[in-house]
């Protein structure tokens, strides 16, 4: 059992310098996550379906623990979301001790019999370097979100971008990306703050998102949910003026009947 879980610790180390899960970015050689002394993250582990009834964990390098799926604690949380293919990572009441190297880690029965999905580095910091003003955004089809991500001033020459967790796609201040009916600009105010505005949503713009500059990140968790149809009442008030138009109309020609 030693020796096992010795060859866990070794094949998860080997993972983060090759960087093997797909979600390690190619432009994010150190996933760094800066979060604010006290506060929390909710962290996405995405793996490939074929893994779902494998074994998932969440490995911390400071202290060596597996925290497995479906675990609930009062700092910590790892919930699986088999239907949208990855598990969450939530970190509560965060301090200076909790700095250091965290995995994303599944058992896949092959070889390598461990694959690391994600790898990060918490930095805990009374004043972050990376944030966001908050963590869960949502909006309805069609329509329009605005996510606010703030940076130190030590960060106002970094690249400053906005990118999708799921394909890796990112989007880089002062441009413009459009892609079918959605569209993505973000701005920046110089002064450690840059704004991302994503226009006419579609259903599958939800899911998890990283506001970056330079190697430091945050993520966004966006909601898109179908616009409530009004049909019904403006059917019924549709309704209720006609029987008004038809009442008027009735009252008239008995009127006319009246005065015959």
């Amino acid at each position: 059992m030693v020796s096992y879980m010795k060859a866990k610790i070794f094949y998860i180390s080997v993972g983060f310098w090759l960087c093997l899960g797909v979600e390690c970015y190619s432009s994010w050689s150190k996933c760094t996550l800066t979060i604010q002394t006290g506060g929390s993250v909710t962290i996405p582990c995405h793996y490939d379906r074929k893994y779902t009834q494998q074994k998932k964990y969440w490995f911390s390098e400071i202290d060596k623990k597996n925290t497995f799926i479906n675990t609930t604690e009062e700092k910590l949380s790892v919930i699986d979301h088999p239907d949208q293919s990855l598990f969450t990572v939530t970190m509560r009441n965060l301090q200076n001790k909790h700095t250091g190297f965290y995995y994303c880690v599944v058992e896949t029965g092959e070889q390598p019999p461990i694959n690391t999905l994600f790898e990060a580095y918490l930095k805990i910091q009374s004043d972050p370097d990376v944030s966001v003003v908050s963590s869960s955004v949502s909006g309805h089809e069609g329509g329009d979100i605005s996510v606010q991500c703030l940076y130190s001033s030590g960060y106002q020459n970094k690249l400053k971008q906005w990118c999708r967790y799921k394909d890796q796609s990112c989007y880089t201040v002062g441009r413009t990306d459009t892609s079918q009916n959605s569209s993505v600009q973000i701005s920046d105010d110089g002064r450690r703050s840059f704004t991302v505005l994503m226009t006419g949503l579609r259903l599958n713009d939800s899911g998890w998102y990283f506001c970056s500059v330079g190697e430091a990140l945050n993520p966004v968790h966006v909601t898109i949910t179908k616009r409530k149809e009004s049909v019904s009442a403006d059917t019924g008030a549709e309704k209720d003026k006609r029987n008004m138009e038809s009442f008027c109309l009735s009252q008239t020609r008995g009127d006319f009947t009246t005065s015959t």
